[in-house]
């Protein structure tokens, strides 16, 4: 089959599933660009990391013109990372494939059992983060990347209390939490490391970091993870301009723009199917797909399609 029409169905179901599910879908992008498209698992990280930094960019200026993201401690919370995130970058062209493979194979896994235990949430159900509920409310949210947040962009907030940017009167949740530094430094750089060395987004971490530990409130939370890995992604790519030049931007461009544009619909899918059991059956496929990986990593039995 072309590689674009491969490229095109492969971006949609991503596209879907991060729309319909709010979390989780852009780690398969690795997974379909090595085994669908035959890219070679640092091709296809750094392709991912273009799809992430593009699509985390476009949502970052939705939710910036809705005023949910907190500038400030967004970048305070990169600022952790960057440094890992252009290591990383850098380590993994150096990487034997099957070690990378093998990494991203665990990633995917994690990510997958996680989804498994989480318990159905809504962001207005969410507690305020000044409550003692706001560490295990950061702790069951979604995972949320690029564009799944590119598709919720334009529904209005459901809090009580809408949120402001750092210019303006900062939310309670940036202030009433006390920050724990050594933890917010680890779990920023931790981020940047998983985001430069495994080309994917990381809002499973960001989330709940910014949540968890920085005591946001979870819309806050989200659009400011969208910063976050914003800048992990760039700063990443930067230490692989070699890699980048060599990708095959007939391919990734369609990858990256029907992930956008299906994530619209998925969304519309989510409104009529249960969300929870989508959630549980991606999570199904994804530790099949991890499974698969670490499998392959294991036996060496090849990446291209």
């Amino acid at each position: 089959m072309n590689a674009v029409i491969l490229a095109l169905a492969a971006g949609a179901v991503i596209g879907l599933a991060l729309g319909a599910l709010g979390g989780g879908g852009s780690v398969l992008a690795v997974p379909a660009l090595i085994y669908l498209l035959g890219f070679t698992p640092v091709a296809a990280t750094t392709a991912s990391l273009v799809i992430v930094a593009v699509t985390s960019a476009a949502a970052l200026s939705a939710h910036a013109r809705d005023g949910h993201v907190r500038w400030r401690t967004g970048l305070l919370f990169a600022a952790a990372g960057v440094g890992l995130a252009m290591l990383g970058g850098a380590l993994a062209g150096r990487l034997p494939e099957a070690a990378l493979t093998a990494a991203f194979g665990v990633v995917a896994a994690a990510a997958a059992l996680r989804m498994l235990r989480l318990r159905p949430t809504s962001d207005a159900a969410a507690p305020d983060a000044t409550t003692p509920d706001a560490t295990a409310a950061a702790a069951n949210a979604p995972d949320v990347t690029a564009a799944e947040v590119a598709a919720s962009a334009a529904t209005p907030s459901d809090t009580a209390v809408p949120d402001t940017s750092d210019t303006a009167v900062p939310d309670a949740s940036d202030v009433a939490a006390p920050i724990r530094p050594g933890k917010a430094a680890a779990a920023g750089a931790g981020l940047g490391a998983v985001t430069g060395v495994l080309g994917v987004g990381g809002g499973f971490l960001a989330v709940p970091a910014l949540a968890g530990v920085l005591g946001m409130r979870m819309r806050s939370a989200v659009a400011t993870s969208l910063l976050v890995i914003t800048v992990n992604s760039v700063a990443a790519l930067a230490t692989r301009a070699g890699t980048v030049e060599e990708l095959d931007w007939a391919v990734v461009g369609p990858f990256a723009g029907a992930a956008i544009l299906a994530a619209w619909d998925g969304k519309r899918l989510a409104a009529k199917v249960s969300g929870h059991t989508l959630q549980r059956i991606f999570a199904v496929v994804l530790l099949v797909v991890a499974a698969f990986m670490l499998i392959d990593a294991a036996t060496g039995s090849g990446h291209s399609a």
